[in-house]
């Protein structure tokens, strides 16, 4: 079996290696820095913007097309400063120039205040958005790259923030501020992706293994609450990625080595640098790696390809496409289930793809707009069987497909109006072939077998609008409103929503945001019976203050206090303490229900503070802390703690650059132990199945978590290729995190089900 030694050892053999081949390069100029920089507002080029290396001589003015070029610059990692007359400074941490490379870096900058002589206008490390003042975090590419304990996973990295609670770390799911996975929403260039995961629950947004590649991210914005009306039928959060262009002088390739798979990228120009093409395709490697151990078990093999192709129509007019694609594949045998303790085996087999045309629009000065069409398409073929019995559970062959047209509008009016404004709409056609068999539930009840035999089709409409207005310099106030229309049960969705924003000095300002916020349930709960078109749609309303304050140029504290009210989920009178939509997060897919009540209540509020430092010089880090309560009232009305409830947690995450060939790394979390409930011993053990306490639902507790996250990422610059090598140290100091107890009905017992024990990862980037 590969150990952790021989791991290492591998590492410190590359290490030495490469550095020999690499000896004497260190000094040589390495590349050039190259992109455009262009106004916010309405993404027209900006003339004359000065350009400059931080704490160097070295800079460049911007022509008349936006671009700009600095050459013969050595390796490392800069900060570059953006500045022009009437716009807000900026400052774009963690560019990487390599030996021979173009390294891109496309800037936007927003209108503000004219600089007066005498006055000091503090640096832009950080972005701020006006139509989105509350609970808005940014990360750049490198930042979700270089993150311990993220592999490379864009969700993993958001574990730092104090807006998620944290559950479990074999899976990447999303709980923001008390909401289940299935709040959540991901957009790519104007695109909706529905889920970003390898191996993806239906209906949800989670999944163990992140599938989107980092190194085609430009950046992430994250809204864990108050999030505008651009975006819609979701309760909790959007993060909104955007992929960078393909070089537009030069082919470049790159192979990978990670934790998500071995793979391979490449990028180059189309017709002259009119626009760019960029390229990848990468395998998991578990089963190769498990052929020569001595590991029988069931072994996950996925694909995944995705790519981005841009063209410059003329100044005013670019098409953008992306394409994600991805197919995953799991089967275990019941002896396999019997040998290695599992309650169920069977098949897991999913294709997944997005394909997408933006098209962007400038207006000529005034605004721009986008307008995309996509179209997904997600096949599901699922056999699930208890290993004790044999009886099978779930049969699920099910396709769901979606097309997608957004549109969106930027128009500034004048310096102190702004509106944004749009439609989408979604037409959605599934077909489902699935049976839930007949089983005895985790409370003794049993269910009787349910037929899904269904062509579901069915389209949902949308209008929004935000208005920007600025009645005073320090005062920009958002009021907004959203209409929804969903086919299936007719029902007109109205969310109203407002946020302001008060700067009471130049490093200071006060948030606040309030709104409604609807979302349809899952259509594949809705298909299980007709009766469901009766059921109301799930709301909730935010109300968040908060509180922004710049320490230093680089280092800003945010504290927030928010509190969230959920109205009309559905539940299930036959399991009247149960939260049903909390299961799907246990149970990874829903039960065959058959009668459901629009009654569930919930509510979710904290405080949580944050105090994030960009990498201006040597180090980098982000401190979190949280405390908040989550909670759901039964049908008997008790009010009972979600299964997300952590009530606090505490992480550190920073990060250490001695120069421009090694850098250290470490992230630490601490929570509080989530709910659970109790089994019924007695009862288990006399049906040899785990039976609930239902009188004690989410009365316990486990015990707290925490892990610590180290790595290590060595770089090497040659004569025409780059090559970066980390390793990463899982749980380093081997906590047994607990985040479940589950009824081992081979052994019929109690069983503590751990996350990851010391793991480490292992990778690297070649680029040539």
């Amino acid at each position: 079996m590969l150990t952790s030694r021989f791991i290492f050892s591998i590492f410190n053999l590359i290490i030495l290696c490469f550095n020999f081949f690499s000896f004497g390069q260190e000094n040589q100029p390495a590349g050039i820095l190259s992109g455009k920089v262009l106004d916010a507002e309405t993404k027209t080029p900006l003339y004359g913007v000065n350009v400059l290396i931080q704490n160097t001589d070295n800079g460049a003015a911007s022509d008349f097309d936006g671009s700009y070029k600095i050459e013969k610059l050595l390796v490392g990692n800069y900060s570059v400063v953006y500045s022009y007359i009437g716009y807000e400074k900026f400052i774009q941490t963690d560019v990487i120039i390599k030996l021979g490379r173009i390294t891109y870096v496309n800037v936007e900058l927003k209108p503000g205040k004219i600089e007066i002589e005498n006055v000091v206008v503090s640096a832009g490390y950080f972005r701020n958005v006006e139509t989105q003042p509350v609970s808005l975090i940014n990360f750049s590419s490198e930042e979700v790259r270089r993150s311990p304990g993220s592999a490379g996973d864009v969700s993993r990295i958001m574990l730092n923030l104090p807006s998620l609670a944290k559950v479990n770390d074999t899976k990447n799911s999303l709980i923001v501020r008390g909401g289940s996975p299935l709040e959540n929403a991901f957009y790519i260039d104007n695109i909706e992706i529905p889920n970003i995961n390898h191996y993806p629950t239906q209906g949800s947004s989670d999944g163990p293994i992140g599938l989107i590649n980092v190194d085609f991210i430009k950046d992430v914005n994250f809204y864990s609450g108050g999030f505008n009306t651009m975006y819609g039928d979701k309760l909790s959060s959007i993060m909104e990625m955007r992929y960078r262009e393909g070089n537009r002088k030069e082919t470049d390739t790159q192979i990978d080595l990670s934790f998500q798979g071995v793979g391979v990228s490449s990028e180059g120009p189309i017709n002259n640098g009119k626009g760019s093409w960029l390229f990848g395709l990468r395998r998991s490697y578990f089963d190769m790696i498990f052929q020569t151990t001595d590991i029988n078990g069931p072994i996950p093999t996925y694909y995944d390809f995705q790519g981005k192709v841009v063209y410059d129509l003329s100044q005013n007019h670019k098409l953008s496409l992306i394409n994600i694609f991805s197919f995953d594949k799991s089967k275990q045998t019941q002896d396999e289930g019997v040998k290695f303790e599992s309650n169920y085996f069977g098949k897991f087999d999913m294709i997944n793809n997005t394909s997408g045309i933006n098209w962007q629009y400038l207006w000529g000065g005034n605004g721009f707009s986008n307008t995309s069409v996509s179209h997904t398409f997600m096949k599901y073929e699922i056999d699930n069987w208890e290993t004790r019995t044999g009886n099978q559970l779930l049969f699920n062959e099910s396709t769901e497909q979606i097309v997608n047209f957004r549109n969106s509008n930027n128009y500034r009016i004048n310096s102190t109006n702004r509106i944004e404004f749009g439609i989408e709409a979604k037409y959605l056609f599934n077909k489902y072939a699935q049976t839930y068999f007949t089983y005895t539930d985790r409370f003794g009840n049993v269910s009787p077998e349910i037929k899904v035999l269904d062509n579901f089709n069915t389209f949902k409409t949308g209008m929004f609008a935000v208005y920007n207005w600025k009645p005073f310099d320090a005062v920009t106030i958002n009021p907004a409103v959203r209409i929804d229309y969903f086919g299936f049960n007719k029902h007109f969705l109205f969310s109203p929503r407002a946020s302001i924003q008060f700067e009471l000095n130049e490093k200071t300002s006060f948030t606040a945001s309030t709104g409604l916020y609807h979302q349809n349930l899952p259509i594949v709960l809705l298909a299980q019976n007709n009766s469901f078109k009766e059921l109301k749609d799930p709301y909730s309303i935010h109300y968040i203050i908060g509180l922004n304050h710049l320490l230093s140029d680089d280092t800003r504290l945010i504290l927030e206090l928010y509190r969230k009210e959920y109205n009309n989920f559905p539940m299930d009178d036959s399991q009247p303490a149960v939260f049903l939509i909390d299961r799907i997060y246990d149970e990874s897919f829903f039960s065959g229900y058959t009668k459901l009540l629009s009654n569930g209540k919930a509510y979710s509020q904290g405080i949580e503070v944050m105090m994030q430092k960009k990498l201006a010089k040597d180090f980098y880090g982000l401190i979190s802390l949280s405390y908040f309560r989550a909670k759901y009232k039964d049908l008997n009305g008790i009010w009972r703690n979600r299964i997300y409830d952590n009530k606090y947690s505490f992480t550190i995450e920073g990060g250490y650059k001695p120069n421009e060939f090694w850098e250290f790394s470490l992230r630490w979390i601490y929570a509080g132990g989530a709910p659970y409930t109790p089994f019924n011993s007695v009862a288990s053990k006399a049906a040899s199945r785990g039976i609930y306490n239902e009188s004690e639902v989410n009365s316990e507790r486990l015990p707290v978590f925490h892990s610590l996250n180290l790595r290590i990422d060595k770089r090497f610059y040659f004569e025409k290729s780059n090559l970066v090598v980390f390793l990463s140290v899982w749980n380093a100091y081997d906590r047994k995190n607990v985040w479940t107890y589950s009824w081992n009905e081979i052994n019929n017992e109690i069983k503590p089900e751990e996350s990851w024990s010391t793991m480490p990862v292992f990778g690297l980037e070649f680029e040539f």
